[in-house]
């Protein structure tokens, strides 16, 4: 059993700020650390196959998304329009035969959204697929942007290892993808 305490000493600083910087704002922040550590202590899923940082990160990210669907979903209609906006009539927006007066900008097609999102979950069940050190590693150096140096104290190997299982891991992801997106 691991100390949540020693958790919070040695990652909860690491932590906190990795919320802040996709939160941008502090107390959401610390609440989205908070709910990590009660998952955590809740859960007591840690199996020691990764480095506790990587998988309380895991847990973090998971209650940030949480987070920011909340506020998606609490967010008032007058964020969204402005209902005071009585000035602004629907006529405004025609001329005397029924034609727009400036034409709406064209939207992004709703099929690259689709395509963008249904890629993400192939990559995410590819990464599941890979084992967990080398997806640890992998979400490490090219998605958190943690310097190799870090990266090779935090799992206690050589830079060279880091390295041969940072390519093992993008090659494992090249192959999945090949064969479960870019093959569909």
């Amino acid at each position: 059993m691991h100390n949540i305490n020693d958790w919070l000493n040695e990652h909860g600083d690491y932590l906190y700020r990795f919320a802040l910087a996709r939160l941008r704002d502090p107390h959401q922040a610390e609440d989205a650390v908070q709910e990590t550590m009660l998952a955590a202590i809740k859960h007591h899923s840690f199996e020691g196959e990764s480095s506790a940082r990587t998988w309380l990160t895991g847990i973090l990210k998971h209650k940030i998304i949480d987070l920011q669907r909340k506020r998606l979903r609490e967010m008032p209609l007058s964020d969204v329009i402005d209902v005071d906006a009585s000035d602004t009539a629907i006529d405004d927006f025609f001329d005397q035969r029924g034609h727009w007066v400036d034409k709406p900008q064209q939207w992004q097609t709703p099929e690259n959204a689709l395509e963008q999102k249904q890629f993400l979950v192939v990559l995410a069940e590819c990464l599941e697929r890979l084992p967990a050190k080398l997806s640890g590693i992998f979400m490490m150096r090219d998605v958190q942007e943690i310097d190799n140096e870090i990266i090779c104290k935090e799992l206690d190997i050589t830079t060279t290892n880091a390295w041969v299982m940072l390519y093992r891991a993008r090659m494992g992801l090249r192959k999945c993808l090949e064969m479960h997106w870019i093959m569909e």
